[in-house]
């Protein structure tokens, strides 16, 4: 059955998830037996529901190829979960007018596990109604905690772009160096999951050079045996880099720092590198510096990895396939071998992704809880492999900025 493409972003958004975008819409135009339209959604399932809709069909090849190499979503991003259906009929009669209005036949929704959720319940509705949708979850995230597949697109450029930082600002560290002694703690993301963090023990090329210690939240935060290394490191070295993921937890399991917590109970993180590095300062006196990666941990496009770029635009051309084929689920990644990196997409059901969790496994962490293992680094190197530059102008990168109009809505207004 012909009919129009429906695409959306949602969640926090990575530098590469716009290469999924140019892969949807470039596959997408090869398939004109299939798909009428490309539309795409303003802010994920809220643009669906807002019926706020643009037509892709005015973006250039030159555009599509600057869209591949543009961070942030373009097509903007929300945190928005559909109710389970029988708790709330309506929002989904809304979700299928508007599905309805515009045609729309396949549905590929680019996010996180909690993105794949949504996927699912809306494959299931859909089936229920009788409508017929194919549902295809595209996925991304930084903190490659999507479960069934080898590494999720996102989590290899900003692991490049952390351990980049690391590594100089370790030259920074031992530069300013004195008897005194000095600590620099960065905070990066991973709400339950050491991913990120981990990838910071990529920047070490032997055993004194930064990052020195790396707290993962599927470590137990023991304040005193860290205090302890920390100080047998500046011993040693003079300074000590620690890497802090924004989930660690004390014995008693809660978490070390948090900002907010909003009505739905959804926690905002940060400020566990704030409070590590007041912790040494305080207990063994030593100059201490931290910072906060924030969003500059999954923005940096200007050092986005290669392998991480050609897996982003991958899955949004495989999805497209596998909507117009038919088979719905979660596009994931396969590695088929760690030298002479080689890997292929394939296709996971919605119940073995949507909503779970996937952190490091032990294998892959130190004995001592402080830091990786080899395995973990043979698994990684691949995945913040070569450079996939943008075009640069005036000294900047140029960045497409989307300004496509709203298509003309077909329903009355819908607030969600």
């Amino acid at each position: 059955m012909k009919g129009s493409l429906l695409y959306a972003q949602s969640g926090g958004v990575t530098a590469v998830i716009n290469a999924s975008a140019a892969g949807v819409i470039s596959e997408a135009r090869l398939q004109p037996e299939r798909i009428e339209r490309v539309l795409a959604a303003r802010n994920g399932i809220l643009g669906v529901l807002r019926e706020t809709l643009v037509d892709t069909a005015a973006l250039s090849g030159a555009d599509l190829a600057r869209l591949r190499t543009t961070p942030g979503g373009a097509f903007g991003s929300c945190r928005f979960d559909l109710d389970p259906a029988e708790n709330n009929p309506l929002q989904y009669d809304r979700l299928f007018d508007v599905l309805a209005a515009h045609d729309i036949r396949f549905f590929l929704y680019n996010g996180g596990n909690g993105s794949m959720e949504t996927c699912r319940q809306v494959q299931s509705a859909a089936d229920a109604r009788g409508y017929p949708l194919t549902v295809v979850g595209v996925p991304k995230t930084v903190d490659n905690d999507i479960v069934g597949t080898d590494c999720s697109p996102g989590f290899g450029s900003a692991a490049k772009y952390l351990a980049t930082s690391v590594r100089e600002v370790g030259l920074d560290l031992a530069a300013m160096t004195t008897n005194a002694g000095r600590a620099f703690v960065l905070e990066v993301m991973g709400r339950n999951a050491g991913w990120l963090a981990a990838a910071c023990a990529l920047a070490a090329e032997d055993a004194d050079a930064a990052p020195h210690i790396i707290l993962m939240p599927e470590v137990v935060f023991d304040e005193a045996r860290f205090l302890a290394r920390v100080q047998a490191v500046v011993e040693r070295v003079g300074a000590c880099a620690v890497v802090v993921a924004e989930g660690i937890r004390g014995p008693d399991g809660q978490i070390l720092a948090m900002q907010d917590r909003n009505q739905k109970g959804y926690v905002q993180l940060g400020g566990a590198g704030e409070v590590v590095a007041e912790r040494i300062h305080a207990c063994l006196g030593y100059k201490v510096h931290y910072a906060l990666a924030d969003y500059l941990q999954r923005s940096a496009r200007h050092i986005a990895s290669r392998t991480d770029t050609a897996q982003a635009f991958a899955v949004g051309k495989a999805a497209v396939r596998r909507a117009v084929a038919g088979q719905c689920g979660v596009v994931g990644i396969e590695r088929l071998t760690d030298d002479a990196y080689r890997w292929r997409t394939n296709l996971l059901p919605f119940e073995q992704v949507a909503n779970l969790e996937r952190s490091l496994p032990a294998e892959f962490i130190a004995a001592d809880g402080f830091g990786v293992t080899e395995a973990f680094r043979r698994w990684c190197r691949p995945l913040i492999a070569g450079e996939d530059w943008p075009v640069f102008k005036d000294g900047l990168p140029d960045y497409l900025r989307l300004q496509l109009p709203l298509l003309q809505p077909l329903l009355p207004s819908h607030s969600p």
